[in-house]
């Protein structure tokens, strides 16, 4: 059976919305853009929708060369796609700490309105260089601001078995991956060590564990109920861990089109 990408996915700004694209660039980082912005506390610290499931609703058009976000009750935000400039700061993320910028003390403000708390929203510059975990990827190997590698994968038919099993069908954004894939069976990701899709190589080096994020409908921001964590962890629970998707590394740059052939190895 043939392997097709069915939907590429990017998040400009973590834990925000994303936006599907039918066509995307591959640079050194992953996705171009994806996740390049982030907002942090005054301790610089990320914030997610761990903590603040609303960031769901904050939803960002890329319109060159600004970024535009947009939110219930708040004004469009339109702030530059890439900073020249801004205040230094150091983020902190799941552990690790890497240098960004903050451009746009407007944006901070409006992140403040949203979220009800001081808050700033910074951008890792083109030179950032936050490693990926050396036990999974090549020496040099770099990420934005996403938990920690560049790609999230998840196949079609490992929703439609979760859903198969839920009362209630969840939609693919309570999972929020990059890379989809239509023609697999369920769960075949799994065991995939290799894959290439139209001509970039790409390592899947590790499943992704599940957190209270999946639990948030992206739709309205808010939390709703246990699901699908109560019903993963029946069947999908591995080392006290809830498992959904695989993280997914890039062996080079280049560009991903919908309906790309996918060819595992």
């Amino acid at each position: 059976m043939t392997l097709t990408l069915s939907a590429i996915n990017l998040y400009p700004v973590k834990a925000c919305a994303g936006i599907a694209v039918p066509v995307w660039e591959v640079d050194l980082f992953g996705l171009r853009l994806d996740r390049r912005w982030a907002v942090v506390d005054l301790g610089g610290h990320c914030i997610t929708q761990r903590e603040h499931p609303g960031l769901a609703v904050v939803r960002p058009t890329l319109r060159p060369p600004h970024l535009q976000l947009d939110a219930p009750h708040l004004p469009t935000l339109v702030t530059p796609m890439a900073p020249l400039g801004g205040r230094r700061v150091t983020v902190e993320i799941l552990g690790s700490r890497t240098p960004a910028v903050a451009p746009d003390p407007a944006a901070d403000r409006w992140f403040t309105r949203h979220l009800g708390m001081e808050c700033s929203l910074v951008f890792m510059p083109d030179d950032g260089f936050r490693p990926v975990d050396p036990r999974y990827a090549p020496e040099g190997t770099r990420t934005s601001f996403t938990d920690g590698f560049p790609f999230l994968l998840v196949g079609e038919a490992s929703l439609a078995e979760l859903n198969r099993r839920l009362e209630t069908p969840l939609p693919m954004n309570r999972f929020r991956p990059n890379l989809v894939v239509a023609g697999s069976e369920p769960f075949d990701e799994d065991a995939w060590r290799s894959i290439t899709i139209g001509e970039l190589g790409f390592d899947v080096v590790k499943p992704c564990d599940r957190c209270v994020v999946t639990t948030t409908d992206q739709a309205i921001g808010l939390r709703a109920g246990d699901e699908p964590l109560r019903t993963l962890a029946t069947f999908r629970r591995r080392g006290g861990k809830v498992l959904f998707g695989q993280n997914v590394v890039h062996r080079g740059t280049g560009t991903l089109r919908v309906r790309d052939e996918v060819r595992t190895g």
